[in-house]
């Protein structure tokens, strides 16, 4: 078995197909990297629900409730921690408009059956002290925790290499396909790797590996996301901290996150651009995530700046998820996981291993099949165009 792309949702996928007895490669120039190492790491099904996305929703509390018992399998099989915090998330607004809007998505989260608190501005404050005098309301998710997704990636390669992966580090060029079945892909450096069953797995870059018949080459298209990375204060024991969770809002209409690391970094992000492929980090988006940042979290503005990158969302139209076999024989997709590849780690390694091992996915899954937009046509779902972002 190939799978072809080493970012965490292939890392994932080998791992738990090696251990499921599966022979297994994955082919790809540097595995651990991708959109891990710019993911801030939320584990926010709640507080990442959106209208429209409540069968999203399953899946995603589903892989959230894995999490602890994945941690702790990784954490064994790797020697490595990955950073699992359940810190809990705070969501905040500043201003009236944003105030009604958390209203409205609490009451989406009630009625889903969500746990979710409310919290007057000052309560909020109390929480986070170092929040904005001008914080109006929030809500208070406990549930909804964090990783480090750089430690994720490397813990998966490591736990990988353990579980007897094979390594191709090239370039999959091109999906091989004998008889009217995939069998393997041809790489970069001329190397040819057969496969009895291919994954394609290969994030924002998906929807173009060569060779795959157009009607099941997957309608995933990339989304920016700018991040920086902060160095937070040490604090002396028994103070507080700069910030004790996961802290997230709407500035000026854009989505903006803090995400406190148990390493002493502080993640800030994300922009969201539809501009190809394109990573370059810019002075705009910088200035935009600072100036947000701000108005948020005053204090903000004294750390030291450490770092700043960008990533790609691989995302689909209906910003779902591709999981499972495909039209084309031997061929399966594990790609399309838009903003929530890491909270989703843990189930698509799960599905993607039952399916692999069996051929069919298991019923959690089945909403996220590749078949949902061949049916449709799938030239139509790629037209960005007609595609919700």
């Amino acid at each position: 078995m190939l799978v072809i792309g080493g970012g965490i949702i292939g890392l994932v996928t080998a791992w738990r197909a090696a251990c499921r007895g599966l022979r297994t490669a994955v082919a790809d120039p540097a595995p651990g990297g991708g959109a891990a190492q710019v993911a801030a790491g939320m584990l926010a099904a709640v507080t990442e629900l959106h209208y429209g996305e409540q069968t999203l929703l399953g899946l995603n509390l589903a892989s959230a409730r894995r999490y602890p018992e994945f941690t702790a399998e990784l954490e064994e099989a790797s020697g490595a921690r990955i950073g699992y915090r359940r810190c809990g998330t705070l969501a905040v607004a500043l201003d009236a408009d944003d105030r009604a809007h958390l209203r409205d998505l609490h009451a989406l989260q009630i009625r889903s059956g969500l746990d979710s608190q409310w919290l007057t501005g000052r309560e909020c404050r109390r929480l986070e002290p170092m929040l904005a005098p001008g914080v109006r309301g929030g809500l208070r998710v406990d549930g909804d925790h964090q990783v480090d997704p750089r430690r994720l990636a490397g813990a998966l390669l490591t736990a990988c290499e353990r579980a007897g992966v094979v390594f191709h580090r090239s370039r999959a060029a091109r999906l091989t396909v004998d008889g009217g079945r995939a069998s393997g892909a041809v790489l970069a450096d001329g190397g040819r790797v057969p496969a009895g069953q291919v994954v394609l797995a290969g994030g924002s870059w998906s929807g173009r590996l060569a060779g795959v018949p157009e009607a099941v080459l997957p309608p995933v298209r990339p989304v920016k996301g700018q991040v920086l990375r902060l160095r937070l204060p040490e604090v002396p024991a028994g103070s507080p901290a700069f910030l004790s969770r996961t802290v997230r809002a709407v500035v000026r209409g854009n989505p903006l996150y803090l995400v406190p690391r148990e390493s002493g970094e502080l993640v800030l992000g994300a922009t969201s651009e539809e501009l190809g492929f394109d990573t370059t980090v810019t002075a705009g988006g910088v200035y935009e995530l600072l100036r947000d940042a701000h108005e948020l979290v005053p204090g903000i503005t004294e750390l030291p700046l450490v770092e700043t990158c960008a990533g790609l969302r691989p995302t689909s139209p209906d910003n779902a998820p591709l999981l499972g076999p495909t039209a084309l024989p031997g061929l399966q997709l594990a790609t399309g996981h838009f903003r929530n590849g890491v909270l989703l780690t843990p189930v698509t390694g799960e599905v993607m291993a039952e399916a692999l091992a069996t051929g069919s996915l298991p019923d959690l899954a089945r909403p996220f099949s590749p078949a949902r937009f061949t049916a449709r046509g799938a030239e139509r779902a790629r037209v960005p165009e007609e595609q919700p972002v």
